[in-house]
């Protein structure tokens, strides 16, 4: 779909979304509201084996960080545990950022030996993680925060990284504060922008140069409001509108933008710091909205192939790039996908951190993924659920890794649905704030009031 051609189908999704701005907890349901009550004995229901996964998916970020503070790698976490020990990843290090807030706030450790990692995670990325224009590059090597051989300088990954850099900026100030803002500060969001299309580049590799573009609505929402904002290099928040908006629905349901290959996590990452509920674009879409929406597609497809492969049901569901039987596999989604329908890939894995990622989204159905989850045996470990699984398949294949994004998104929208606390803390900075509304994200009209 071409720029020219996208306000129809924008205009589509304007009719179908509802007007009344959404309020009130993530827990009160997307689709229409739980009762305060409701949501709060469920949540009180839950609660054990919330705070069991939460938890187990903190040591994570704690325990597979590097805790030398002689190492220029000081603080850079694992991409995966066991996995390649020698191998951080940027975007873990962003989600671990923000597990290090959540750590202190739940008292898993204390506030002040979480301070101390959090600052000294970002003195590594300030002074010794390799980084052109203030990009990261991708993996960095766990010991001296040098570019991982092979590994491309990445402007989404490096986006997650200056999210959780904010969000324990903002919540330990200080110094802290003052770092995280010093390394937004450095990013050159106008390098990674081609002027040609007005779009950002996909990746960069030293002796290559750009490779491919943000040209299809995926994960990266954040990228255009924190560029959109940068108090010294911003880029053009019209980039926010230049993208595909291709809508479609799954089934009988309701339509909404899809991501290429339909993985879930594209509807999920950038709400896990930007709150996004009762917000609308300029073009009138709710993106709060469109990831409830194919959140609920998501558990309808896995339904509906349940027949095909035993792994999925109502309470297995939520397909995104994971671990799978022949190694890591990107292209895991669920319909609509591509321009044809025919970019999602399915063998019968499952990751559990797709329907958790969710849980904002769609918290019963979410919550009933948790319990089914952690019924199966061998899928629990020291950081809680594995990777992924497949019973489709003889003999049943359960990962034999956790990965550090996947622990992260699990991690920050449970935190979100229990507490709204990395909401609440990442979006008290002035400029994600900013970010919003130059890119023209608003508060939605009610209905009545434009009557």
């Amino acid at each position: 779909m071409t720029h020219s051609t996208r306000p129809l189908a924008v205009l589509l999704l304007m009719a179908i979304v509802p007007q009344a701005a959404l309020s009130g907890c993530a827990g009160d349901g997307a689709r229409g509201g739980n009762p305060d009550g409701d949501r709060e004995h469920r949540q009180a229901a839950e609660e054990p084996l919330l705070e069991t996964e939460s938890r187990a998916s903190f040591d994570f970020f704690w325990k597979e960080a590097n805790t030398d503070p002689d190492s220029k790698g000081y603080g850079l976490i694992r991409d995966r545990a066991p996995g390649n020990p020698q191998l951080s990843s940027v975007a873990s290090v962003g989600f671990g950022l923000t597990a290090l807030a959540i750590g202190a706030e739940r008292g898993w450790v204390t506030r002040e030996e979480a301070r101390e990692r959090a600052l000294g995670t970002l003195r590594t990325l300030w002074e010794h993680a390799d980084h052109i224009n203030g990009f990261f590059y991708h993996f960095l090597n766990m010991h001296d925060a040098s570019a991982a051989k092979g590994s491309e300088v990445s402007v989404i990954d490096t986006a997650i990284a200056v999210c959780g850099a904010i969000t324990a900026g903002e919540y330990f100030g200080g110094e802290v504060r003052e770092l995280a803002d010093q390394i937004y500060r450095r990013v050159d969001w106008e390098w990674f922008r081609d002027p040609a299309r007005n779009m950002f580049y996909m990746g960069y590799h030293p002796g290559k140069g750009f490779q491919g573009h943000w040209d299809f609505y995926a994960e990266q929402l954040m990228m255009y409001f924190l560029a959109a904002a940068s108090p010294t290099h911003p880029a053009d928040p019209d980039m926010f509108y230049r993208f595909t908006r291709r809508v479609r629905s799954y089934g009988d349901g309701e339509p909404f933008i899809h991501s290429w290959f339909g993985s879930i996590f594209t509807y999920q990452f950038s709400h896990a710091w930007f709150d996004l509920r009762g917000k609308q674009d300029r073009e009138g879409v709710d993106w709060w909205e469109n990831s409830v929406r194919a959140s609920i597609a998501h558990r309808q497809f896995a339904i509906d192939q349940s027949e095909t492969f035993r792994t999925y049901g109502p309470d297995a569901w939520g397909l995104t790039a994971s671990d799978g039987p022949r190694g890591y596999e990107g292209r895991y989604g669920a319909p609509p996908s591509g321009f044809a329908n025919d970019q999602h890939f399915v063998d019968g894995t499952l990751p559990p951190s797709g329907a958790l990622g969710s849980i904002v989204f769609t918290p019963e159905e979410s919550l009933a993924a948790l319990r089914h989850y952690y019924s199966i045996p061998g899928l629990v470990g020291e950081y809680g659920l594995k990777d992924a699984y497949n019973t489709a398949i003889d003999p049943v294949w359960i990962a034999s890794d956790v990965i550090g994004i996947d622990k992260g998104i699990t991690l920050l929208m449970i935190e979100n649905y229990r507490s709204e606390f990395v909401w609440k803390w990442f979006m008290n900075n002035e400029h994600v704030q900013a970010g919003l509304q130059k890119t023209g994200v608003t508060a939605k009209v009610p209905a009545e009031a434009v009557q």
